[in-house]
C-alpha cells in the first residue's frame, strides 16, 4: 500500500530496467521517499528526449528482488522520455513529486547533453511540471553500454538522495526546469558540490565507421571517442568542474533554448 504522506518518486534511465545504476538510486531514495520504478525494457542510451514510432509501447510488470527486497517495477518498451509518459499517464495513481533519471554509466556534458537519454528523461517529466534530476557517474568509455561490476554508485545515489530532498523542501528557482548532476568517478560523500554551466563545447565526438564505403550495405555503428581540452573552457562549466577539478557539476537546465543573442542585433542581421 502506498503512503500518501510520503513523497512520490518515479525513478526511470536510459540504460534499462536492469541496471546497477538504476537500483543504486532507488534503494538510496527509498529513504527518501515512496519509489516507483518505471524505465525502458531495452538499452536506451543517446535516445534523447525522443518518440520513436517503432517503439511498441507494452508495459511488462516485473518484481525483482534487489538486495534482498522485492520490488514491483514496470519494464516500458520505448525511450526514457516515453518511459516516464506511460509512468504518468499510465502507471502511477497520481503525478509523481519528483522524477530522478539516472544513475548514468558515464558523464553527461557539454554540447551532448541533447543526446542523453538520462537527460531526456528528466526533460520529459519536466515538460510534464514536475521537478526533474538527471543523474550521471563519470565511467570508462567502455563501461558505458554495458552493466559493468566494477563502476561503483554509491557516492552518485548519495548525492542523488541528497539532492532529491532538498527539491523536494524547496521549489526550483524560475526557469530552472531540471537539475544536471554529474559525478566524478573518484567522488567521496565530501567531496565539493558545484553550480555550473553547461560548457559550448562538445564532448563526445563521433568517428567514421571502419568499413569500404563500396559496401555500404555492411551494418555498423558509429563510435565515439571523448575529446577536450579543458585549457579552452572556463572554469564554471560543467566539463571542467568535472574533468579538472573534480567536484560534483549541478547544472540548472531550462526547457527554454531561445538563445540569448540580442534582438535588434538579429533583425539588422536578417533585414528585418
Amino acid at each position: 500500500m502506498i503512503m500518501k504522506s510520503k513523497p512520490q518518486i518515479l525513478v526511470t534511465n536510459d540504460d534499462g530496467i536492469k541496471s546497477p545504476g538504476l537500483w543504486a538510486v532507488a534503494e538510496a531514495l527509498s529513504a527518501v521517499g515512496y519509489v516507483h520504478v518505471v524505465a525502458p525494457r531495452d538499452q536506451s542510451s543517446g535516445t534523447g528526449r525522443s518518440y520513436p514510432n517503432y517503439s511498441d509501447g507494452t508495459i511488462m510488470e516485473q518484481t525483482l528482488r534487489i538486495n534482498g527486497q522485492d520490488w514491483l517495477v514496470y519494464a516500458v518498451g520505448g525511450t526514457p522520455a516515453q518511459a516516464v509518459l506511460h509512468a504518468v499517464l499510465e502507471i502511477l495513481p497520481h503525478k509523481p513529486d519528483l522524477v530522478v533519471s539516472g544513475i548514468n554509466y558515464g558523464e553527461n556534458l557539454g554540447e551532448s547533453v541533447t543526446a542523453s537519454g538520462t537527460v531526456g528523461a528528466a526533460m520529459e517529466a519536466a515538460s510534464q511540471r514536475i521537478p526533474a534530476l538527471a543523474v550521471s557517474l563519470e565511467a570508462n568509455l567502455e563501461e558505458q553500454l554495458g552493466y559493468s561490476q566494477h563502476v561503483n554508485f554509491s557516492t552518485a545515489a548519495y548525492f542523488a538522495a541528497l539532492f532529491a530532498k532538498r527539491v523536494l523542501l524547496h521549489t526550483l528557482p524560475d526557469d530552472v526546469d531540471l537539475l544536471k548532476v554529474d559525478v566524478p568517478q573518484d567522488a567521496t560523500k565530501d567531496t565539493p558540490c558545484v553550480i555550473t554551466q553547461q560548457a559550448r563545447h562538445g564532448y563526445y565526438y563521433p568517428r567514421r565507421p571502419d568499413r569500404d564505403q563500396a559496401d555500404w550495405n555492411t551494418p555498423v555503428n558509429v563510435s565515439y571517442e571523448i575529446n577536450v581540452d579543458p585549457r579552452q573552457l572556463p572554469v564554471d562549466t560543467d566539463i571542467y568542474t568535472v574533468l579538472v577539478k573534480k567536484q560534483i557539476s549541478v547544472t540548472p537546465l531550462s526547457l527554454n533554448l531561445t538563445s540569448r543573442v540580442n534582438p535588434e542585433e538579429l533583425k539588422s542581421l536578417l533585414g528585418m
